[in-house]
C-alpha cells in the first residue's frame, strides 16, 4: 500500500461515515469527497539570492608603480570576525595576490606590504521555521442536495530552507614601512546558509576573485593634503 493509500485510509477512520456518502455541492455523487495536495512546501513564494557579486575599489593616485609586485603578507584587519571565519578568505586572497605579481611565500618581512582582510556577514532572509508535516481543513456543509463534507489534506515533507547571507569581503592593502593605504576595496554577495555555515571556501573563492579583478581599474584616489 503506497503512501497516498494509507493517508485516505487513516481520514476515513477519523472522518464521520456520512462524509462517504454524502454528495459534493456544485456536482455529481461521484466526486471526491477529499482533496489531497503533495507539495514541496507550503505555497509561498521562496526568496532566493540575488546572483550580482557588488564590487568597488580604489587605489591611491601615486601607488600605481607600487603594487602587484615584491613580497606581502596577509593578516587580518583590526576589528575583523573571530579568527576561525578568516582562513578560507586568507587562502583566496593569497591565491590572487599572487595571481597578480606579488610574492607571497615570504613570511615575515620588514618591508614590502600588508593586505588587512576583513569579513562580515548580514542575514537577508532569515531561516524558515519548520512547519507542520501534515495540516489540513474540514467544511461541513448542506446544499440543496444534501448535506456534504468536504477535507482539504497538505503534506509537506520538506526541510525549512536556511536563512540567506549577505558576505562582505574588505581588503586593504599597505605600505608596511609608512603604514599609508595604497590601494582598497569590497566584494560582496548573498548565498545561502549551507549545513557547513558561513566559513565556506566556494564564497570565499568567489568573493575575492570578482575583488581583485578590479585591481587595475580600481577608481583613483588623490592623495590627502
Amino acid at each position: 500500500m503506497n503512501r497516498k493509500s494509507l493517508l485516505f485510509c487513516a481520514l476515513l477512520i477519523g472522518v464521520p461515515g456520512s462524509v462517504q456518502a454524502q454528495g459534493y455541492p456544485g456536482g455529481g455523487w461521484d466526486r471526491p469527497m477529499m482533496n489531497q495536495r503533495l507539495r514541496g512546501d507550503d505555497g509561498r513564494r521562496m526568496a532566493e539570492p540575488a546572483k550580482k557579486v557588488d564590487v568597488e575599489a580604489f587605489r591611491a593616485a601615486d601607488a600605481a608603480t607600487l603594487l602587484g609586485k615584491g613580497p606581502i603578507t596577509v593578516a587580518a584587519a583590526p576589528g575583523a570576525e573571530a579568527e576561525w571565519k578568516l582562513p578560507v578568505y586568507e587562502a583566496a586572497v593569497v591565491d590572487q595576490l599572487a595571481k597578480l605579481g606579488y610574492d607571497t611565500a615570504v613570511s615575515g618581512a620588514e618591508g614590502g606590504q600588508v593586505a588587512q582582510i576583513g569579513i562580515t556577514h548580514d542575514v537577508v532572509v532569515p531561516e524558515e521555521v519548520k512547519r507542520k508535516p501534515v495540516s489540513g481543513a474540514m467544511e461541513v456543509g448542506v446544499s440543496n442536495r444534501g448535506s456534504y463534507s468536504a477535507l482539504a489534506l497538505n503534506v509537506d515533507l520538506s526541510k525549512p530552507r536556511k536563512a540567506i547571507v549577505s558576505t562582505r569581503l574588505d581588503v586593504r592593502i599597505r605600505d608596511k614601512a609608512s603604514g599609508r593605504v595604497l590601494w582598497e576595496g569590497h566584494a560582496e554577495a548573498q548565498t545561502r546558509e549551507d549545513d557547513d555555515g558561513l566559513n565556506n571556501g566556494a564564497v570565499a573563492a568567489r568573493l575575492a576573485s570578482a575583488l581583485f579583478a578590479r585591481f587595475e581599474d580600481a577608481a583613483e584616489v588623490p592623495p590627502v593634503g
